[in-house]
């Protein structure tokens, strides 16, 4: 099946280990594999390169890239309730064919991470969403 891509992708996870449904995936062939471009040396450079974001900026950034590159969807948003730790944050990577259950939490743990050693990047996504504004 790989052979059909033009490009490297994912090995599919164990047998009843996920429920990315990447070999439905692939035999769609009007499906939008792009996130199958995530293989797991690429996984792990995604998870480091998130972990030293730098800036707020840098972090939307990353965000739009990873939206370009592979079609995935990451939200940062304040959560329901009030906001006292990073915790208080609903950080989320929408759910799609092809994204392994794994990768739908690594990504925001690596997030949840970065913003622990920074909070100077919380503050800005609070203010952000309006959160510190004076209107």
């Amino acid at each position: 099946m790989s052979s059909a891509t033009p490009f490297p992708i994912r090995k599919e996870c164990p047998p009843g280990a996920c429920t990315c449904g990447r070999d439905e995936l692939l035999e769609d062939p009007t499906a939008d594999l792009r996130i199958l471009r995530l293989t797991r040396d690429e996984e792990k450079r995604l998870i480091e390169r998130i972990e030293v974001i730098a800036s707020h900026e840098e972090l939307m950034r990353i965000c739009q890239r990873m939206h370009e590159q592979i079609g995935l969807v990451l939200s940062i948003a304040p959560g329901a309730e009030e906001v006292r730790t990073v915790r208080g944050l609903a950080i989320t990577v929408e759910d799609r064919p092809g994204l392994c259950r794994k990768l739908r939490q690594s990504i925001p743990a690596a997030v949840r991470r970065c913003l622990e050693a920074r909070p100077e990047i919380v503050y800005a996504i609070l203010d952000a969403h309006d959160l510190f504004g004076m209107g």
